[in-house]
């Protein structure tokens, strides 16, 4: 039985430095006049692309109203857990519970480099509105469905769009899964859902394209590369394994939930 530890107590240095170079070549881009033209263009074009429909198509504004409800964050939030624990498929049933704890890391250091990162767009007067608050002719999910808006935070409008912070979590997600894959149908599935997952955003409006490929993909390699290309996935994963083993060996002992390979 192969009992290698999934994360290796190291500094990689060469993936160290791509995850490092990568977020500020692409902050560098987006600053560049050229290469904010060409995010803006594309934006632009990809909002009325997704948005438009949402006027004439019921069928397609009931999903993304769905899509767009703090709510629903729930639910795919327990699909990528449910995708990450499953066992034997991306990861070893033996490392499900490491894998576990170590994308919980990489989870808290995006919260870090997130709060940081956010508090300096907003010195730097790089702060935006959504696209929703910007264009004329926008279909206004709010509008449909008002009761929605205030029930259930229906989200297709803000004031500080950039960067994505519902985008980082999913690509830090799939970045940390993208990892660990060995095969072409597990990288489909992974990235397959991320994209789908950030579709709601950006078609009722409430993010930019560029708050997502720019701002949440960013700060998601950043947090990926700073935690499992340095010895703190490794040492924060082992030793939350260590805290939590007792009760994890408690919980061991229920029916049905102590048959779950993050529990055994």
């Amino acid at each position: 039985m192969d009992n290698r530890p999934l994360f290796q107590a190291k500094w990689s240095w060469g993936p160290l430095a791509a995850c490092t170079v990568l977020p500020i070549a692409l902050l560098c881009f987006w600053l560049w006049p050229f290469g904010q033209i060409l995010c803006l263009t594309f934006d632009e074009w990809l909002f009325h692309s997704l948005n438009a429909p949402l006027a004439d198509n019921t069928t397609w504004r009931y999903i993304w109203t769905v899509g767009s409800l703090r709510p629903f964050d729930i639910v795919v939030g327990l699909i990528l857990l449910t995708v990450l624990i499953r066992a034997d498929w991306v990861f070893k049933a033996s490392q499900v519970r490491e894998a576990f704890f170590g994308f919980l890391v990489t989870l808290i250091l995006l919260v870090v480099v997130r709060a940081l990162f956010s508090k300096w767009v907003d010195a730097m007067g790089w702060q935006h509105d959504s696209p929703s608050m910007v264009f004329d002719n926008v279909v206004h999910l709010s509008d449909y469905y008002p009761n929605l808006e205030k029930a259930w935070e229906l989200k297709d409008r803000s004031s500080k769009s950039f960067p994505g912070d519902h985008a980082s979590v999913l690509l830090i997600w799939a970045l940390f899964m993208s990892l660990f894959s060995r095969r072409l149908v597990q990288h489909l599935v992974i990235w397959g859902l991320a994209l789908l997952f950030m579709l709601p955003r950006l078609v009722a409006g409430a993010h930019w394209g560029q708050d997502d490929y720019i701002g949440g993909l960013l700060m998601a390699v950043l947090a990926v590369g700073w935690s499992c290309h340095t010895p703190l996935a490794a040492k924060g994963s082992a030793l939350l394994m260590r805290w939590t083993a007792p009760l994890f060996r408690i919980v061991a002992k229920l029916p049905l939930v102590g048959r779950l390979a993050i529990i055994r």
